[in-house]
């Protein structure tokens, strides 16, 4: 049977063309090869690698030519056995030059920035550490010499609300008044700019030191005004004392047009009112006012008494004891040595916080402007508390490098 079957294969490979044999059979696929086209061959503009694969046409082939001879003629017999089929080609997938191997590290490297070129944003900055403040104007110096140790847009002018009070406060005393004259709450005190509310009745009667106390304590609009009208030369020569004032201590970007700070008119920067917390903390009285915690006044008004089957209502004077608390909590709790405070607050000023306290026993100014809410001036004075607690090596020696890189970023 062997011998018939090869004499057969003879002869029909005999009888067909031999063109026949080199072209692929109707029907067979058409197979995409892989092939390595010379850089040289390339037109302008394409990849200048050392070999690029371009896929050509070419018909399925075994890859031993006297293989695909014996092919057409195995199939066309059913006696025989199918032949295996040839292993095809092997693609020319592109497989990277050792030049390449060597250039891709250096290739990842240039994509990388250098250390030196890494944008300052993602770059460590010396505020790494540094406490995340709400407020969007802070500075935070040593008062003995006058080195910023945390800034945050501490030239930026805003309003500054009740801070206003201090200045008003010492206007007051270098006027040199009695403290013990009467001074009466009337209706030109009253706030018909933003209608704020106040626990000092029109008619109620306190001596200037109680007024003074009241303004600073529980920030009393309508005792700051008293005092003002009640000025040498009226409220008109109280407010040019109060700019004059200003224009001594150098604080050269404040403007004041009313003694309560109700007007967002009464602009300054941070910078500015750290001259005035230091000026204030050095009256006493000032400094003994604003630490205290709590304030009580004893009041006497006239009160209308009705009586049952009478007529006419009696008059009688009626003696109360009120309590006015400080606005700034801090003063109450322990572990806070200040020796000046002062909050402030309208919607154009935001929350607003001053102080003169001991941090690590050092004498520290704390300026806090424009935070959002009233707890989060707390919040920022207590993160700076425990932040200079933490850090006292930024006093003294490391004061400069403070000053040259110690700026915060922006709360939303």
């Amino acid at each position: 049977m062997k011998p018939i079957s090869a004499a057969l294969a003879l002869l029909v490979c005999v009888a067909l063309p031999a063109q026949a044999q080199n072209l692929p059979q109707a029907g067979a696929p058409i197979i995409a090869t892989p092939v390595a086209v010379p850089a040289s061959a390339m037109t302008t503009g394409a990849a200048t690698s050392a070999s690029v694969t371009a896929p050509v046409e070419t018909p399925a082939a075994p890859a031993a030519q006297a293989a695909t001879e014996a092919v057409p003629v195995q199939s066309m017999l059913p006696a025989a056995a199918p032949a295996p089929a040839p292993a095809p080609a092997p693609a020319t997938a592109a497989v990277p030059t050792p030049a390449a191997v060597q250039a891709a590290p250096a290739a990842a490297a240039a994509e990388a920035p250098a250390a030196s070129e890494v944008p300052a944003s993602n770059a460590p900055r010396m505020t790494a550490g540094m406490p995340r403040l709400s407020s969007h104007s802070v500075l935070v110096i040593n008062e003995a010499n006058g080195a910023p140790l945390l800034e945050k847009n501490p030239d930026m002018q805003t309003p500054i609300a009740s801070i206003s009070k201090l200045m008003t406060a010492m206007v007051v005393l270098d006027a040199k008044q009695d403290p013990t004259e009467k001074i009466e709450v009337t209706e030109a005190d009253v706030d018909t700019l933003r209608h704020s509310a106040s626990r000092l009745a029109v008619g109620t009667v306190l001596t200037r030191d109680q007024m003074l106390h009241l303004a600073l304590i529980a920030s009393e609009n309508r005792a700051a005004s008293a005092l003002s009208r009640n000025y040498p030369g009226g409220r008109v020569q109280f407010i040019r004392a109060m700019n004059r004032k200003a224009a001594q201590l150098g604080m050269t970007h404040t403007s004041f047009e009313d003694p309560t700070g109700l007007s967002s008119h009464n602009r300054s920067t941070a910078e500015d009112l750290a001259k005035m917390v230091k000026a204030a903390a050095s009256y006493p009285l000032i400094h003994r006012i604003t630490t205290t915690g709590e304030y009580d006044i004893r009041r006497t008004a006239s009160v209308e008494v009705h009586r049952r089957h009478r007529h006419a209502a009696a008059r009688h004077l009626v003696t109360r004891e009120i309590a006015f608390h400080n606005t700034n909590q801090l003063v109450r709790e322990n572990r806070w040595d200040i020796g000046l405070s002062k909050t402030g607050f309208i919607n154009e000023a935001g929350h607003c916080l001053v102080m003169q306290v001991r941090i690590a026993s050092r004498p520290v100014i704390i300026v806090l402007l424009d935070a959002y809410g009233k707890f989060d001036r707390i919040s920022d004075a207590r993160r700076i508390h425990q932040w200079l607690e933490a850090h006292s090596s930024v006093f003294g020696k490391e004061a400069r490098r403070a000053r040259a890189g110690n700026r915060l970023a922006s709360n939303p």
